[in-house]
């Protein structure tokens, strides 16, 4: 229960719950990764639930569980490159940023991805 409650009010932190990933490791680093928040069934196949959460859990998943720390930070930048650029799902979204569904945020952050992929190659 009180798991429970830390997690809404650090999602006060965030601005929403739809941006805290979350794992649970045992001591050899093996875990279970999500997201903080629940499933969401009044909003589900609604294209409103915020991706990013499920993503960053994924970013440490392969940063703690699989020994990937390059391509945890690639994930996170992508993260950071797409919400610098203005585009928000509506549980963040504020004047002057441009409101955008699950699919679409998901698609950003890919392209994200792509862009810095290609970038590297290019150096």
């Amino acid at each position: 229960m009180f798991g429970d409650i830390l997690s809404d009010e650090a999602a006060m932190l965030t601005g929403s719950i739809g941006m805290l990933p979350s794992a649970s490791l045992d001591a050899n680093g093996k875990g279970l990764y999500e997201p903080s928040h629940g499933s969401a069934p009044d909003i589900a196949g609604k294209d409103l639930a915020n991706p990013l959460a499920t993503i960053l859990s994924a970013a440490m998943m392969l940063r703690f569980s699989l020994n990937q720390p390059e391509a945890a930070a690639r994930i996170e930048q992508a993260v950071r490159s797409v919400l610098a650029g203005g585009l928000r799902t509506a549980d963040i979204w504020s004047e002057g940023c441009t409101k955008v569904g699950t699919r679409q945020m998901g698609d950003a952050v890919v392209a994200a991805l792509g862009t810095r992929k290609t970038a590297i190659a290019k150096s």
